[in-house]
């Protein structure tokens, strides 16, 4: 796998990200085969993965972080947090509460 400097971070990616957001119930709610394929991107040099709070109301985030275990020094994870994921005006947005 060839590897590109992510911006001006000095942190090396693989040029392909894999993206999560098919896991959970939106998609595909196998949690054991969506392990599956997070490994085998993995296996294959791929150490960049990309997920949102608000894929399948956070079930992807709860799967990428069980098949992470254990490896998660090896990833460069992405992800994204302005939705709302409730009615509360804090369970939303881009301020630091809500990204902690």
């Amino acid at each position: 796998m060839n590897y590109r400097t992510l911006g001006r971070t000095g942190i090396k990616v693989s040029p392909y990200c894999l993206g999560a957001m098919m896991f959970g119930g939106i998609a595909n709610s196998d949690h054991d085969e969506c392990i599956r394929i997070i490994h085998k991107a993995l296996d294959f040099g791929i150490n960049f993965v990309d997920t949102a709070d608000r894929y399948s109301n956070g079930e992807s985030e709860e799967i990428v972080g069980k098949a992470l275990k254990g490896r998660r020094q090896n990833v460069v994870l992405a992800t994204k947090v302005n939705g709302a994921m409730g009615e509360d005006p804090n369970q939303q947005g881009n301020s630091r509460r809500w990204i902690t």
